[in-house]
């Protein structure tokens, strides 16, 4: 177990690098906004309120709650992972021109630790445009647009099996460390479990992006999390890495909090559910992803609960799912459902932030 001092000047140069690459992201992404507002706009990106739930029946209160929605700007989230790959690419490539090591050292693309996270974020993204645009434009195989849910889990699944056997085979990653116990070995049942824990992540990601401001708050929360895990492993470039992921989802919070200028989409929820499941594998601390994203946890339950009760006793169980839009029909206006979120987040990170650190791996 090593924790990075930050009382050494190289520490302090760590800081340093992963507050002005964060600071970074988040000019720039102020910066770009308007051209891809103007995009989205100009092509009608927009998203249609669907009047059908995932098992194809009727969804007359969630159609009902936000028909007033349909048109908006979709596929936001390409605000946060353009800017990501842009700074990545940026810093690697164009860093080393420049004499001051101040500035060389914003690199912070490195095979060990961030290739396989901007590998996920940018793989994933590019299917959720596909099926942002796809479903804008009323084209696919889907009945209103959009790209079949098999081929979307497919290209996910793709993504997470390659994740996982380059975890695997180049990394040797065949243990699960337990907070405060040790490394649990379970050998190659790692390939299935980094398979599940992708697909579980960004599926939840993806429910949970159902209200101006609720997802991009949670996943802030989540990735400062991780970074701050990264850091104190001295995985600084991972935890820079991170850091970009939180400017630029601060930039896209600016125009996402209700009401929203623009919403996340598939190429952002997706993306970044999948590419903090393989943060968190990465920092060897995936079981404290369950207590930090607690919300996603909540939100996949209950539409996992609703579909079972339906489908074994024909009745629903809550109004409408996911469990936000359920309080929504109850009448909680949807500032305070995804206020309480970041709140509840806020403390589930801190209780996993402290768990993750004391019982921290190697």
């Amino acid at each position: 177990m090593h924790f990075a001092d930050i009382t050494t000047i190289p520490a302090a140069m760590a800081v340093f690098k992963i507050w002005i690459l964060g600071t970074f992201a988040f000019v720039l992404a102020m910066a770009w906004t308007p051209i891809l507002t103007h995009f989205l706009y100009k092509y009608k990106i927009g998203i249609k309120i669907k009047e059908n739930s995932v098992d194809g029946r009727k969804a007359p209160i969630y159609h009902g709650l936000h028909k007033d929605k349909s048109g908006t700007p979709s596929m936001g989230g390409a605000l946060i992972w353009a800017t990501v790959l842009f700074l990545a690419v940026f810093a690697h490539f164009f860093t080393p021109f420049f004499d001051a090591k101040i500035i060389t050292r914003l690199d912070f693309l490195s095979r060990s630790q961030t290739w396989l996270p901007l590998f996920a974020l940018v793989s994933a993204a590019i299917l959720g445009a596909f099926d942002d645009i796809f479903s804008a434009k009323g084209w696919g195989s889907n009945k209103g647009g959009g790209i079949r849910f098999l081929f979307r889990f497919g290209w996910l699944f793709l993504i997470a099996i390659l994740g996982a056997l380059w975890f695997y085979f180049k990394l040797d990653f065949h243990a699960i460390h337990i907070p405060g116990v040790g490394d649990l070995a379970i050998g190659w049942w790692y390939i299935p479990f980094f398979v599940f824990v992708v697909l579980a992540t960004a599926f939840s990601s993806n429910e949970t992006d159902g209200l101006d401001g609720l997802n991009g708050g949670i996943l802030l929360i989540a990735f400062a999390a991780f970074g701050a895990i990264a850091f104190t492993q001295s995985k600084i470039d991972l935890a820079a890495f991170c850091a970009v992921i939180c400017g630029s989802l601060l930039a896209f919070l600016w125009f996402n909090i209700y009401p929203a200028r623009f919403f996340m989409g598939d190429t952002g929820s997706i993306s970044l559910g999948a590419t903090l499941a393989v943060v968190a594998m990465l920092t060897n601390s995936v079981l404290v992803l369950p207590i930090i994203c607690l919300v996603y946890v909540i939100e996949s339950l209950s539409v996992i609960v609703q579909l079972t009760s339906k489908k074994l006793f024909g009745r629903k169980i809550f109004l409408s799912t996911p469990i936000h839009h359920h309080f929504e029909a109850k009448g909680w206006p949807e500032t305070k459902i995804t206020m309480r979120a970041w709140i509840l987040t806020g403390v589930t990170a801190g209780i996993g932030l402290i768990i993750g650190i004391l019982g921290m791996g190697k």
